[in-house]
């Protein structure tokens, strides 16, 4: 089995806090890494382990042993008893681990039931740094789901295409999406089309034959069951006109090839998108590297301005803030450099970097080029860890 590297924030949050709520996409390893941590499994979507929960309560908040509660959002009569056992013994630390495949449902009764008592973490499909090198293309390719086909190539794209259909048909309905599941399906292409372009409600309106208004709900719909990422435009008093629109990329590759019919590397490579795909790919692996080791980070946040300069991610981490040109090439020229630095100046003390498939890692004066597993050693060689680790704890 594949070590998930955000078992150590989990540990250590358990160690600090009564519960800890993993949070994730459908089918993302929650079950599994929950189940290294204990053998006191609850599937709260089963109605036997619900009988099972009430049946054995008492015994269940007596135990020092860990009680792992699955799809905790399904069963919204757990959380006040969960609260009253927490404050029964409010010292004793590490007593539940709570999951949910989409942040609503669980969220809603997280805030009202447990504010203080629960620190929150994300688990995101396989990244990077968690599988080996010789498996990179593979994971741009198909995604990180682990039965998507990292694990096994004969997954891919079949996993993908119901996946998506038990989402449109299933679970998002279930969740509140109001919109029929071909309606959903199209939703989903669309987005695929307009990946790592700056998000348009009217005219996603328009071609769905609903308001902007209900565009954007369904796009928020989509965001809380973790599939897609909004990255907002930077505006910091700049002087310069810029796109206020925030860009939408799916947060998992293999589910936007599927949708974009790709079936192989030579598909891929070959494809109007793959500037695109690529972009999106690396933002998910940086800011999923940042989560994995709690790193608190300002963002994520781009910059385009109307005469055409453009910074593809900005973060800020530990002092430093990082103006990102993500480039699919293997020999950036010192014009890509050049227009970067120029560009990142419009911020002001930066660190730029142009990150590409180089097999090379340059360093000079406030500017790097590098590839993508060089700049999370970079970042992990030069980070200072901020206490309380960046995750978050309502309340």
């Amino acid at each position: 089995m594949i070590a998930r590297e955000i078992a150590g924030i989990i540990s250590e949050r358990l160690r600090s806090f009564p519960a800890v709520a993993i949070l994730g996409p459908r089918q993302a390893g929650k079950t599994t890494l929950a189940r290294t941590f204990s053998a006191d499994y609850f599937d709260l979507e089963v109605e036997q382990d619900r009988l099972k929960v009430d049946l054995q309560w008492s015994d269940i908040t007596a135990s020092d042993r860990l009680a792992v509660l699955d799809e905790a959002q399904s069963y919204p009569d757990v959380f006040p008893r969960i609260r009253n056992a927490i404050d029964a013994r409010r010292k004793k630390k590490g007593r539940f681990l709570l999951l949910g495949s989409v942040s609503p449902g669980l969220m809603k009764e997280v805030s009202e039931s447990l504010a203080g008592r629960i620190a929150l973490c994300e688990v995101a499909p396989f990244s990077i740094s968690e599988i080996g090198k010789r498996k990179e293309d593979d994971l741009w390719l198909r995604g990180g789901y682990p039965d998507g086909g990292i694990l096994d190539a004969r997954g891919y794209p079949v996993w993908q295409n119901n996946y998506l259909d038990l989402l449109s048909m299933r679970d998002l309905p279930l969740w509140g999406l109001p919109a029929a599941p071909p309606a959903t399906r199209r939703f989903f292409s669309m987005l695929a089309v307009g990946h790592g372009n700056p998000w348009n409600a009217s005219q996603m309106g328009k071609s769905l034959g609903v308001s902007y208004h209900t565009a954007t709900s369904y796009l928020n719909y989509v965001e809380q069951a973790y599939l897609i990422r909004r990255v907002h435009p930077y505006h910091d008093n700049l002087k310069k006109r810029l796109t206020k629109s925030p860009k939408v990329y799916w947060r998992d590759s293999g589910l936007l090839h599927s949708l974009l019919r790709i079936n192989s590397f030579d598909d891929l490579i070959s494809h109007p998108h793959v500037g695109a795909s690529w972009e999106g790919w690396v933002i998910e692996q940086i800011l999923t590297f940042l989560n994995n080791r709690g790193i608190q980070y300002n963002g994520p946040h781009y910059l385009r301005t109307n005469d055409g300069y453009e910074i593809d991610l900005i973060i800020a981490l530990s002092g430093t803030t990082y103006a990102i040109e993500i480039k699919l090439t293997t020999s950036p020229s010192p014009a890509d450099i050049k227009r970067l630095t120029k560009t990142a100046a419009l911020i002001g003390n930066v660190t730029a970097v142009l990150i590409s498939r180089s097999p090379d890692h340059i360093e000079g004066d406030k500017v790097l080029s590098t590839n993508l597993r060089m700049f999370l050693k970079y970042l992990e060689a030069s980070r200072k860890t901020v206490a309380g680790s960046g995750l978050r704890v309502p309340g």
